[in-house]
């Protein structure tokens, strides 16, 4: 038997230690939970004013008009040209509202999607040819093995109550176990060419590599093939649907029609959001450079600007977390005529600072004043759309989300 003496325990002490072992434990639970309800709540809006409802704007009077209630998460809406609207919820349902009212039941055919954190049904698109094909166009992200997902594009035939014939026409390059920065935005140029956004997906180097889809705008043809034409075809090492690089997390997309311009606007992380004017074969730098910082506060990158990269047109400190984008081109509000409409979900990462921003520009295509509209509503603005009526259409990304319809006030 050895001789080495062993200390008698004290279970006195020994019962103090494990009950501020589990005070302890209870107390870091407590603080864990409450964080991750505050992050969750953090995106969530106060309840809106009743509406109708007109509010004051520099130029003019404008009314809010609700056109239905009890959306959930909508993301993006067309108009059809009977009148009606599709209308996506990011679960993974595409709705339509029929004269005015929402139909109760989905249109069914919708690809499955990940519906987790900012993925799910995103963007809704119409064919340039709609009225003779009925093609529909919706971007998703979609599952794959191991927990990954990728941002995709299906179509199909848009038949009454269903879409038929439904297939992916693209599956971005981009699969990641990350819930967030899908991109997804859908746009049509004046020569029927589609362009697509597709995020970083938070792994920020994937925005500067030539053979990954992440961080990019896309450009193809209406079935999913390749231009031929595009700036990178051909070209070693570089995936050849990509048409620029270099962006973070693309959320608004349109064509000016002046001009015929693509223009996106993506979100930066705590500041840096960008408008940007989308030219072939540019980089438009993240995160290179950026006006923005990490949500920790700590730089990113030590510069704002560089000479061989592409400067945004209009950048946001603090963010305001842009969504949908679009100019006004009706005759409704002939004040806001040639005006860009850009939507924000929240300001500064504040709760209940959601709004739309109206960029006035002059003459010369130059931004010269930044109107905020409709924050009197608190809230999280996912899309702004003009109507074929030449009224604005916006939604809200909210759990009891709407559609609203600004119109000329008294």
């Amino acid at each position: 038997m050895s001789d080495l003496q062993l200390p008698t325990p004290n279970c006195k002490e020994l019962r103090a230690k494990s009950q501020r072992g589990l005070r302890a434990l209870a107390l870091t639970m407590v603080v864990a939970t409450t964080s991750f309800a505050w992050a969750q709540g953090a995106r969530s809006s106060p309840s809106p004013p009743s509406l109708p409802q007109t509010f004051f704007s520099a130029e003019l009077p404008i009314r809010v008009v609700p056109v239905v209630t009890g959306l959930s998460h909508p993301w993006s809406l067309a108009f059809l040209p009977d009148g009606n609207i599709l209308v996506t919820e990011r679960a993974g349902r595409l709705r339509i509202v029929r004269d005015g009212k929402l139909d109760p039941t989905p249109i069914a055919g919708t690809p499955q999607v990940v519906a987790r954190a900012l993925g799910g049904l995103l963007d809704v698109a119409l064919h340039p040819q709609f009225v003779q094909n009925r093609i529909v166009y919706l971007s998703y992200s979609k599952p794959g093995e191991n927990n990954l997902s990728a941002t995709a594009l299906a179509r199909g035939v848009l038949d009454g109550t269903s879409l038929k014939d439904v297939t992916d026409i693209f599956v971005a390059k981009s699969w990641s176990k990350s819930t967030t920065n899908y991109g997804g935005r859908i746009a049509f140029d004046k020569a029927g060419f589609l362009y697509l956004t597709v995020g970083e997906r938070q792994e920020q180097d994937r925005a500067q590599k030539p053979d990954d889809h992440g961080g990019k705008v896309l450009r193809l043809r209406d079935d999913g093939s390749v231009p031929p034409d595009n700036p990178f075809v051909g070209k070693a090492g570089y995936l050849p649907e990509i048409y620029s690089v270099g962006h973070r997390s693309p959320q608004g997309l349109a064509m000016n029609p002046a001009t015929g311009a693509i223009w996106e606007n993506e979100h930066g992380p705590l500041g840096g959001d960008e408008l940007n004017i989308i030219l072939p074969g540019k980089n438009y730098g993240w995160p290179l450079v950026t006006f923005g910082t990490d949500y920790d506060g700590t730089k990113i990158s030590d510069s704002t600007w560089r000479a061989d990269l592409e400067a945004p047109f209009v950048y946001w400190v603090p963010s305001i977390a842009v969504s949908g984008l679009t100019f006004y081109t009706g005759d409704r509000f002939p004040a806001w005529k040639g005006n860009v409409f850009v939507g924000g979900m929240f300001q500064g990462r504040t709760r209940g600072t959601g709004h739309i921003q109206r960029i006035v520009l002059n003459p010369a295509g130059k931004p010269i004043n930044r109107e905020p509209l409709l924050t009197e509503l608190r809230q999280r603005i996912r899309d702004v759309r003009q109507g074929p009526d030449g009224l604005l259409y916006v939604l809200t990304d909210e759990d009891a989300g709407m559609l609203l319809r600004i119109e000329p006030g008294n």
